[in-house]
């Protein structure tokens, strides 16, 4: 049973505020929260599901702000179910997948994202979408289940890597934040949804942390459509960099 700390408590909130105003613009809000549930002493299955619980609400405040300012393409909308099986799916096949050996995979796609993202410096200023063609749609399909396991069973960087995937079929920075909010809602509901079933959420912490972070999505969510596209760019590149950094060290340092 995890002992009730006030401190553990008003930490964690903090924590949760400043995750989900960095998540709500550019995904990786977990280097922060996840570490954050670690550094209290919660067992980590239990800081795993209570995060995702708190994740939740942060990402259906920044999702709902970036829909009602036309930034998500609703087409995408149907394809969020995909993402909760995926997230379900990835959980259940967690333990199977040799941890290191997808840290390294990490490392590489982030790093070639990071560089690529640096060298098109016009790339997401302005939408260039067309119609899909059937090649690029199962493509786009196949993106939104395999990112949507990826959060179920270990989850660093999802956002990100799903922002990099909407600006690769042509839309803008902030549409492309919004549309990978609305997945990656999607994988955060079917996680919890895995961990509540196996009561691995610690909810007199989870419940206050997920107001905190309500709080920080709604001020990251509306900075990022008042900046505008440089400045999620810009934050886009550095906290790529931070995970590159993290996972490193995780797998060479550690």
């Amino acid at each position: 049973m995890v002992e009730f700390s006030w401190f553990d408590l008003g930490f964690l909130m903090a924590a949760g505020f400043l995750a989900s105003f960095i998540d709500s613009i550019v995904g990786g809000g977990g280097l922060i929260s996840v570490p954050a549930w670690m550094a209290t002493g919660v067992p980590m299955a239990f800081a795993l599901g209570s995060n995702k619980m708190a994740s939740v609400v942060g990402t259906i405040t920044s999702f709902l702000t970036f829909l009602r300012s036309g930034r998500v393409d609703r087409k995408i909308l149907r394809y969020m179910p995909l993402a909760v099986i995926g997230s379900m799916v990835g959980a259940a096949i967690a333990s199977y997948m040799p941890e290191k050996l997808l840290r390294y995979i990490v490392i590489i796609s982030l790093i070639g994202v990071a560089v690529y993202t640096f060298i098109k410096k016009d790339w997401g200023g302005t939408d260039e979408m067309k119609s899909l063609s059937r090649r690029d749609l199962f493509a786009m399909v196949g993106m939104i289940f395999l990112l949507g396991s990826y959060d179920g069973f270990f989850g660093p960087g999802t956002g990100t890597f799903l922002i990099f995937g909407f600006l690769y079929f042509g839309y803008n920075f902030i549409t492309a934040a919004g549309n990978a909010k609305a997945i990656n809602l999607a994988s955060n509901i079917g996680g919890l949804a895995a961990f509540l079933f196996l009561g691995k959420v610690y909810f007199a912490y989870a419940i206050p942390m997920a107001v905190s972070e309500l709080i920080g999505a709604r001020i990251g969510a509306r900075l990022a459509l008042r900046k505008g596209v440089g400045f999620i760019r810009i934050l886009y590149l550095t906290v790529t960099v931070v995970l590159i950094g993290k996972q490193v060290y995780d797998v060479f340092l550690k």
